[in-house]
């Protein structure tokens, strides 16, 4: 049964909204195209006046009025390597909106929309050069498109604790789980790193995947494994390569073996598309990064306390 699901998860992911995203291309400094989920973008504007800070980070490219609103403005191209285009003119701000907060990206020159199926987006070899920084790269037209891991960006300038408070701690403390043990899926480095640390805090040991398919195959092992090694609640991002969050959730509902997972969608993803979908592949819960006293209440509540019956 496992070898066939796994076969048939293309069928229900090329739906709309499940495991297809729509990238907005753009470049750094030469031809090499990067791409960010337009989800995620807000507006695109000509480069306005920079208000420059002293003593920030060397990739704060300054400030800007946004709409009434002071946002901070982060030179992608220096972060990615190339010459900073913090007083190049002709440079672009993208808008974005990551976990709630807004920000402006730099960018060189952007290019256009597309989109792309989640199977054609693979972790990049090292041998490509794109470091941490990029997460997933595919063909666009036959030219390599690489998509930036700006979860990675944006924890290089501003790494915020990922601590509990004092009352979430002692909640967790004084909840006894059983088991204390769940599956963690992200295909952001610094993301999983995150929120590992988090669930030790609360004595939670994690079972790790970086993409929804990886996931998927270690769940459906799990399923004939000890019950001790087993998990009874996945912590998925939705944004990744192969398989997205969305799609994975999905494949665990339309499981028999697998379908009373508890399922927390947790990602910088926001808005009316975001929660829509959410609801229609019956996740349990959603959570935005990174609030971590919000995710470990998600997971206290719905996590069993014992062992269920069999």
């Amino acid at each position: 049964m496992s070898g066939t699901l796994l076969d048939t998860v293309e069928r229900h992911t090329r739906l709309a909204g499940h495991n297809r995203v729509a990238m907005l291309l753009f470049t750094l400094g030469d031809q090499q195209l990067f791409g960010i989920n337009v989800f995620k973008v807000r507006e695109v504007l000509r480069r306005p006046p920079l208000e420059r800070m002293h003593g920030v980070h060397e990739l704060l490219a300054g400030s800007c009025d946004y709409r009434g609103q002071t946002i901070p403005v982060i030179d992608l191209a220096a972060a990615l390597g190339y010459a900073p285009l913090r007083d190049v003119d002709s440079a672009h701000l993208m808008v974005t909106e990551f976990s709630r907060s807004m920000q402006g990206f730099l960018v060189s020159d952007l290019q256009r929309m597309v989109h792309c199926d989640g199977e054609s987006l693979v972790a990049p070899s090292g041998a490509l050069g794109f470091g941490a920084r990029v997460n997933a790269v595919t063909r666009i037209d036959g030219a390599l498109m690489a998509v930036i891991d700006v979860e990675h960006v944006l924890a290089s300038i501003d790494s915020g604790p990922a601590e509990l408070s004092a009352q979430m701690q002692r909640l967790s403390d004084d909840t006894m789980l059983n088991p204390r043990r769940i599956m963690v899926v992200d295909d952001s480095v610094i993301a999983r790193r995150r929120l590992v640390a988090l669930f030790k805090q609360m004595n939670i040991e994690c079972v790790v995947a970086q993409d929804g398919r990886e996931a998927l195959e270690r769940l459906l092992e799990l399923v004939d494994a000890d019950p001790a090694d087993g998990v009874k609640l996945v912590v998925s991002d939705i944004e990744m390569p192969r398989l997205d969050g969305y799609a994975l959730t999905r494949a665990i509902r339309e499981t028999p073996s697998l379908r009373q997972l508890k399922v927390v969608l947790h990602s910088s993803l926001s808005g009316l598309f975001n929660e829509a979908m959410v609801k229609e592949v019956n996740a349990d819960r959603f959570v935005a990064k990174f609030q971590p006293d919000l995710l470990a209440k998600a997971v206290l509540d719905l996590l069993p306390e014992h062992d269920e019956e069999a």
